[in-house]
């Protein structure tokens, strides 16, 4: 499954443009990045809609400008000058979210993803795009063994500030604007792919690490995407969550 995300746009839009002059330069750079997409696709075993060319090179067009979702660092924990993990608090926000149960993970995140590149590029109420902003956070729950992942993956983009007020209504009935409470996280960095496998690879490093914790929440977790999941050791955040206060 095709996962579009936005380091793919951003590599994609440094290729060479040509001069830039006329209509077809313009024309033949949006085809190279849907062919390069069509390739990605072919590798997860779906294809890639036509009517995703146009968000495609939209994103790539904005791709410097990304806002980052605020949160306040409480703590951070570690050796030397590498945090081990860091304790967040984010505040109460608006984001636009996607719910996809499908068979694997990946295949549930992209398409929540090309969704939301939709949403995001111009099919809402105001029209035009609204901005990226970063990380995308996928909330997972876990079975009752722990041993795998249930199929529904919540997939959740923050609102800009600018639309926080006020967000533009979504075209798309599946994607719904959530009014999300404050959350106090705990986070910790890991690089490389983001599959079942190895997001519960990661879930229980991290619970060796912390050891017993009454205050964190366990079967929930929730996994931030930063960065291109075609990149070997791109960043990646598991994210396990604090009980209300």
């Amino acid at each position: 499954m095709a996962r579009i995300t936005l380091e793919d746009l951003e590599r994609l839009g440094e290729e060479p443009d040509g001069d830039g002059s006329d209509n077809e330069d313009d024309a033949e750079g949006e085809a190279r990045l849907f062919a390069h997409w069509e390739a990605v696709a072919s590798t997860h075993r779906v294809s890639l809609p036509r009517d995703m060319a146009g968000p495609i090179a939209q994103m790539a067009r904005h791709r410097h400008a990304r806002e980052p979702v605020p949160y306040v660092s409480l703590s951070q924990h570690g050796k030397c000058e590498e945090a081990a993990y860091e304790e967040r608090r984010y505040p109460a926000g608006k984001w636009a979210c996607v719910t996809m149960g499908e068979p694997m993970y990946e295949q549930s995140i992209s398409l929540s993803f090309m969704k939301l590149m939709r949403y995001i590029c111009k099919e809402n109420s105001v029209g035009c795009h609204l901005g990226m902003t970063v990380p995308v956070l996928n909330e997972i729950h876990l079975t009752k063994e722990e041993t795998e992942l249930e199929r529904e993956v919540l997939t959740a983009y923050y609102l800009p500030g600018a639309f926080q007020q006020n967000p533009p209504v979504p075209m798309d009935p599946e994607i719904h604007i959530t009014e999300r409470a404050p959350l106090r996280v705990i986070t910790r960095v890991f690089y490389g792919m983001t599959t079942e496998e190895t997001i519960l690879r990661e879930i229980s490093v991290f619970w060796e690490l912390l050891g017993p914790r009454e205050t964190v929440l366990r079967g929930t977790y929730i996994v931030a995407s930063y960065e291109n999941p075609s990149i070997p050791q791109r960043r990646n955040e598991i994210w396990f969550i604090c009980q209300p206060e």
